[in-house]
């Protein structure tokens, strides 16, 4: 099966080449059945590097062209002048103006976002799970990216497939919350010009999606992570 990732209009009238890669298209099995990347599942280690080399491939790349952090739900943003090849620095954003690096992050119901100015030439990926997104990791971003050159009256950003606010129960007495929404506020909070969410719940598509919450329900003892990535080429 072909990989099959997720792209929005925002980015592709952009011309700028990402994706937000579902399930389809790995050699994981079992729990992991898929395209996991999850560097840090148990998960055979040979599966996650080939579904990472085909991510790769799907933007003309090899597996060192991508920039992708040790995610610790911060709001650090580091820049990747080339591709990291396989180092991880901790953090939860990457941003570049450096044509073939791929600008990555993993997700299994924390919000994959994607962000270009593609007038400046700046890109970057940025993981807000509700504490990322809460401390600052969209300012951050947006921020390591004006570093670079690129105006946030200029970007785009797309919000991927994250938990929804109908699978999202967090208090005792069944309140929901709306994560998508809550990142597309602090992406307005930082002056991106133009924002949208795919609208994909991870949750509720086992088919498409890994997903925390749903693994932890299920009493499964572990989940993939979904890679969504973008590059200028």
């Amino acid at each position: 099966m072909p990989l099959q990732p997720i792209t929005h209009p925002l980015l592709d009238r952009a011309g700028i080449r990402h994706g937000f890669f579902t399930r389809q298209g790995g050699v994981s099995t079992g729990l992991y059945e898929g395209l996991n990347t999850g560097v840090g599942s148990k998960d055979d280690p040979a599966a996650i590097a080939e579904n990472r080399r085909r991510i790769a491939g799907h933007f003309g790349g090899v597996p060192d062209d991508l920039a992708a952090c040790f995610q610790i739900h911060s709001a650090v943003a580091s820049v990747a002048e080339a591709g990291w090849k396989g180092d991880r620095p901790e953090g939860d954003a990457v941003v570049t103006a450096a044509p073939g690096v791929i600008c990555a992050v993993l997700t299994a119901d924390c919000a994959p976002v994607l962000l270009a100015d593609p007038e400046a030439g700046v890109v970057g990926a940025a993981h807000a799970g509700w504490k990322g997104a809460l401390d600052g990791v969209i300012h951050s971003t947006v921020a390591a990216m004006q570093a670079l050159g690129a105006k946030p009256g200029r970007m785009v950003a797309v919000v991927g497939p994250c938990i929804a606010q109908a699978s999202y129960e967090v208090t005792a007495d069944k309140r929901l919350f709306d994560l998508p929404a809550f990142v597309l506020w602090r992406l307005e909070q930082a002056g991106v010009a133009d924002a949208a969410w795919t609208g994909d719940d991870t949750r509720t598509d086992a088919t498409r999606f890994y997903s925390n919450r749903r693994a932890f329900l299920a009493g499964e003892t572990d989940f993939g992570r979904l890679m969504s990535a973008i590059s200028l080429g």
